[in-house]
């Protein structure tokens, strides 16, 4: 009886400060003074540092657009450009706009990059789960999507793929198999 008449006033509590707000509401945006904006959020260097700053560039993404090629598509990366940042900006897919242009990914869904690194201008990257998963006739675009996303992103001479540090031999579009895939062996998943 002690407990339910415990639960009783806490409900009873509860039910009280949901009708309050420590936040008064706004029907619109309020403009707030410039002097009144505080911890120098208003600077051109990021707060806290040694006038550090943020600068951004365009980028190069390749995804599948409606005719079943490859064309490229700009994203917003940090500069200069990590061949990481591009490759997580080409994992999150297509836009809501060029979805319904028709432009799709064929990377699986749920691909991790786990490491990506440029040497001697190779890229090698480290995935969570192989390719092969899309099945053989999107196997080669997804590799596509890698090989020329790195490519612009300074891995020249080609990529090497790996699951989870295992290397692969990755499809072609003539569909052999190579462990080093370049731009030039891709060039017939481009748009004619």
């Amino acid at each position: 009886m002690k407990s339910l008449r415990r639960l009783c006033v806490l409900l009873a509590g509860a039910i009280v400060l949901s009708g309050c707000s420590l936040i008064p509401t706004s029907s619109k945006p309020v403009v707030i003074p410039s002097g009144q904006v505080e911890l120098n959020l208003l600077n051109r260097t990021i707060p806290g540092t040694n006038k550090g700053r943020v600068r951004f560039i365009t980028q190069p993404v390749y995804i599948v657009d409606a005719t079943g090629h490859l064309a490229p598509s700009s994203r917003i990366v940090t500069a200069p450009a990590q061949l990481t940042s591009v490759l997580d900006q080409l994992i999150v897919g297509p836009t809501r706009i060029e979805a319904s242009a028709g432009y799709a990914s064929d990377l699986p869904n749920s691909l991790i990059v786990l490491q990506a690194s440029i040497r001697g201008k190779v890229g090698y990257i480290d995935i969570s789960e192989s390719l092969s998963t899309v099945g053989r006739a999107r196997e080669a675009l997804a590799v596509g999507q890698l090989v020329f996303t790195a490519y612009y992103a300074g891995a020249t001479k080609g990529i090497e793929i790996s699951v989870a540090g295992v290397s692969q031999l990755s499809m072609l579009p003539n569909r052999s198999f190579a462990r080093l895939v370049t731009a030039k062996e891709c060039q017939a998943l481009l748009e004619p």
